[in-house]
This record gives C-alpha cells, structure tokens and sequence, in this order.
C-alpha cells in the first residue's frame, strides 16, 4: 500500500513537471506595452534622478522625497499581477495529492 502510494505521487508530480517545461519552450517573448500613465510617472522619476539637487533647499528636498514616495507607491499599486511563492505552489500541490 505504501509502494503503491508513492509510485502514484511521483506519477502525478512527473505529470506536472513535463507540460510546464514543453509550455517555457514554446513561448515567444512578450514585449509588454506600458501605459502612458505609468510612463509619465518613469519619466519624471527619471527627471528627479537626473537634477542637481545640491542647489536645492532641504524643504524643496523633502518635496521631492515625497513626490518620489508617491509615484512610487502608485506605480505599485498599478501592478495588478497575481504572484505565487514557490511555498504557495508546494502547498496547493499537495493539498490537491492528499484530497484526490
């Protein structure tokens, strides 16, 4: 019984394992268009990078640190991707191996 048990999870996780290497294969690179909006945030982070701050006053400074923070923060909270740890995966496999 537990012969047949393990042969059975090293069938399922080999199963698992060949579609996904075939699909890595397959795939063309995707060029990803980026939004006007998000680029206009690029852009003026860029432009901040590229000042010459030592002319600055250190409220102008402080301005700009909170001008950085802000589009920083927007532009992840514009990130509307869904990320799985390598953790998650394992334990969504095996709950899905226990339950079937």
């Amino acid at each position: 019984m537990k012969k047949l048990s393990f042969y059975l999870m090293i069938m399922v996780l080999s199963l698992c394992a060949v579609p996904t290497t075939m699909l890595a294969a397959e795939k063309s690179p995707i060029t990803k268009e980026v939004p006007a909006e998000v680029q206009t945030m690029l852009n003026r982070l860029d432009e901040i990078k590229a000042m010459d701050k030592s002319a600055l006053k250190s409220s102008e400074k402080k301005e700009l640190r909170k001008e950085i923070r802000e589009i920083k923060s927007e532009l992840k909270a514009s990130g509307n991707g869904v990320y799985l740890s390598v953790g998650a995966i394992i334990i969504i496999i095996l709950l899905l191996i226990l339950l079937l």
